[in-house]
């Protein structure tokens, strides 16, 4: 065994089997997030966890799950990890495969898309610990395949992304049908403040590991934007593919056009995949596996792809439309230079994004500089606006979320929303 792995790792006070797995993954030391959300976590506490994208949070709350389960008797799952997308899902199943395989703890992945009877078998296996998107969840509850009467903890994994996407109905009724008596870990890269009445009605007494600042994008992304036209947005994205050789993540604001972007690229020579919510899973898998493996250089892709996208050395993310949440341009950044390598982050801005760009800069607290050869269109925001605090006003995101303030029928406050339904496009 690697001696300085298991000096540093054993420190968290872990056992000798779930050491010799984060060897075997390739886990070298503990990230500031591990080091720090692993011991409370580990006691039983609940833990409120923000870091950079990018940092091992997800490790971060499979380890202690693995540890805790690991002496408990098998019956039904006992752990319940809560996910806004279904490529976030597989990824977080793929690491409890590999950092639970000594301890025999065992996952089964629930998400949309997937055959129910498929999932059925699975759950037959009695696994340790279930891996869902909260609609394909309900759909199992509500036929009587899966219980959460036995759910000891409670991971909320990029909580704030299931609100934007409109979870929040599902997850409430997630929440009422888990036990009082739980753990509940809630790790995202980003808190906006309509995670504040999720967290105080949910989480007790928790233990907070904020690493950096809520929003705080990772050393290593060179940030840049262009300001163009609609019309340019094409041959600008062909120029910079064209500048290097490095793998490319480009995001659109909507399906359709991630469809004809990614035409547009094939027709040019580039090998190219596309991302979105209306691609089957067997596509969507095809396109991230494609992509990781180096198959396709440019991966185009809609906001299903900002986060739970764990493609080492990505070099260039590419806004080709500038997201609607100000929250999301941090995580999408936050796709390439990660676990302290560098990357570059271009945005494309047009006349009718000065509002998003404004917002996004109001998060950051800082102005993103002008790419080389970009001029300032006439109608600039002026600088002070540009570099104004993030809490002068609220983001684009917390004005277009309602203030409704129900109750659930534990007894708890409801989580906050803007909408009732789900709508299918966008249900994991």
């Amino acid at each position: 065994m690697d001696t300085s792995v298991h000096a540093n790792f054993h420190a968290l006070g872990l056992s000798e089997a779930l050491l010799q797995d984060l060897t075997d993954a390739k886990f070298a030391s503990p990230t500031p997030i591990q080091a720090q959300a692993i011991p409370p976590a580990l006691a039983g506490r609940d833990v409120i966890g923000c870091a950079q994208t990018g940092t091992g949070k997800t490790a971060a709350f499979v380890i202690p799950i693995v540890e805790r389960l690991a002496g408990l008797p098998k019956s039904q799952p006992q752990a319940l990890i809560l996910a806004p997308t279904r490529e976030l899902a597989l990824q977080i199943s793929t690491t409890i495969e590999k950092l639970g395989r000594r301890r025999r703890i065992s996952a089964t992945v629930i998400v949309g898309g997937a055959d129910m009877q498929a999932q059925v078998r699975g759950l037959r296996q009695r696994p340790d610990i279930l891996v869902a998107t909260p609609g394909r969840l309900l759909d199992h509850m509500w036929n009587g395949t899966i219980s959460l009467s036995a759910i000891k903890v409670l991971v909320l994994d990029e909580a704030d992304r299931m609100l934007d996407m409109g979870f929040a109905p599902q997850i409430n009724q997630i929440l009422d049908a888990l036990p009082q008596e739980r753990q509940t870990l809630l790790f995202s890269a980003t808190l906006p403040t309509d995670l504040a009445r999720l967290i105080h009605a949910n989480v007790s007494n928790p233990v907070r590991v904020m690493i950096t600042p809520s929003a705080t994008t990772a050393d290593g992304v060179t940030q840049a934007i262009h300001h163009t036209s609609h019309d340019a947005k094409g041959d600008l994205l062909l120029s910079l593919l064209g500048s290097d050789k490095d793998t490319a993540l480009v995001f659109t604001r909507t399906k359709h056009r991630a469809d004809r972007l990614g035409r547009m690229l094939n027709g040019a020579g580039h090998r190219v995949a596309v991302l979105h919510g209306d691609r089957s899973l067997s596509q969507r898998r095809a396109a991230l596996e494609g992509f990781r493996r180096g198959s396709f250089r440019v991966l185009v892709a809609t906001d299903i792809a900002a986060r739970g996208i764990d493609v080492a050395n990505i070099g260039h993310v590419i806004n080709f439309d500038l997201p609607n949440c100000p929250e999301d341009y941090v995580h999408r950044i936050g796709r390439t230079a990660r676990m302290k390598t560098t990357g570059r982050a271009t945005s494309f801005v047009t006349g009718e994004d000065r509002h998003q760009l404004r917002d996004i800069e109001r998060l950051l607290g800082y102005a993103v500089p002008l790419a080389s050869g970009s001029a300032a269109p006439s109608s600039a925001i002026p600088s002070e606006g540009r570099q104004a605090r993030r809490n002068d006003r609220p983001s684009q995101s917390q004005w277009k979320r309602s203030r409704h303030h129900g109750h659930s029928n534990s007894g708890r406050p409801r989580v906050e929303s803007s909408s009732h339904t789900v709508p299918t496009s966008i249900r994991a």
